[in-house]
């Protein structure tokens, strides 16, 4: 039997069930009273730096396309939409992950490698991941709340990203780091897989050449966390929460960190599980910090409605 079909069930009811537990402990009266009371001045701030992100995010995806051959790559409008339009698939699919599938395929459509289209959203992703954890370890020594640099689940969460964002980073700088992954692609029982991985480990490998767009393209992640932080804080104080900007770059990376966890729709439910759990380590009732994790989650949506705009009602463009 297909593990898909049984995925598709699983994770919109990890999503519900996740939700309405948290939404349970929190008091479902005391979360609609809290969002009731919401400033929308400053929700119009936070959708303001939404647009700047995604921006952002679109230009570090073009960028990262510096290995494709100038003369076989897209055309940057062809970029743009498939950007906007997988970031808005991705607003029904887990987490992250399905967005950059879209988009990976949308790209190889083009007449590019697949291991190259693949290539270019891993790098994407890990250099997400890496910004994530650089702002998430500065943020924990400028939040200084508590215990909160010594808990154990935050400790686990930043090492457990070093470490994956470690290995994928010595396939790009390690000559026999390469080999191996090369070595275990080749080794895989279906074809195509054995050919995918061999194409990616190679495309990957390229990225060696061209430190200055990495270092570029990780400045502007950075940015892209920084933003997101901004973006969280301008929502909590639209909810009244009396948290200062630094504990905000305390929590909200290693929230983005359970997020990207492919384990329901759109990050829905670890979003209100994170939220509650850390915010309440700091003292912001759960009520709060539940309405709060809700509108991150929509301003997000918010974000990706431009793509879906794109997909009803923009051109198709021609293959080149």
């Amino acid at each position: 039997m297909s593990l898909r079909p049984i995925g598709r069930f699983l994770r919109p009811l990890v999503a519900a069930l996740l939700t309405g537990y948290v939404l349970y402990r929190a008091n479902p009266s005391a979360v609609l009273s809290a969002g009731a009371r919401t400033d929308l001045r400053w929700i119009g701030l936070a959708i303001s730096l939404v647009v700047l992100d995604r921006l952002l995010m679109a230009y570090r995806w073009i960028v990262l396309l510096c290995p494709i051959d100038a003369a076989r790559r897209p055309p940057l409008l062809s970029v743009l939409r498939i950007f906007f339009v997988s970031t808005f698939a991705g607003t029904f699919l887990p987490a992250s992950i399905g967005g950059d599938i879209v988009r990976a395929y949308s790209l190889a459509k083009l007449q590019v490698e697949p291991g190259q289209a693949v290539a270019s959203v891993l790098m994407d992703r890990l250099l997400g991941v890496v910004s994530i954890l650089v702002v998430g370890a500065a943020g924990v020594l400028l939040a200084r709340t508590g215990d909160l640099a010594s808990t154990r689940a935050i400790t686990l969460s930043l090492l457990a990203g070093a470490g994956v964002s470690l290995c994928a980073a010595s396939v790009i700088f390690s000559e026999r780091a390469a080999i191996l992954a090369e070595a275990i692609a080749i080794r895989m029982p279906v074809p195509a897989v054995r050919r995918i991985g061999s194409e990616l480990t190679r495309a990957t490998r390229a990225y060696g050449a061209h430190h200055g767009e990495l270092a570029l393209v990780l400045a502007g992640s950075i940015a892209v966390q920084v933003l997101r932080i901004a973006q969280a804080w301008c929502l909590g104080m639209s909810l009244g929460i009396a948290a200062p900007l630094s504990l905000y770059f305390g929590l909200i990376p290693l929230i983005l960190l359970v997020m990207l966890l492919p384990v329901s729709i759109n990050g829905i439910g670890t979003s209100q599980m994170g939220f509650v759990w850390f915010f309440g380590r700091a003292g912001v009732p759960g009520p709060q910090a539940f309405a709060l994790s809700v509108l991150f989650v929509a301003l997000g949506i918010v974000g990706n409605l431009p793509g879906g705009l794109l997909y009803a009602f923009g051109e198709r463009p021609a293959k080149p």
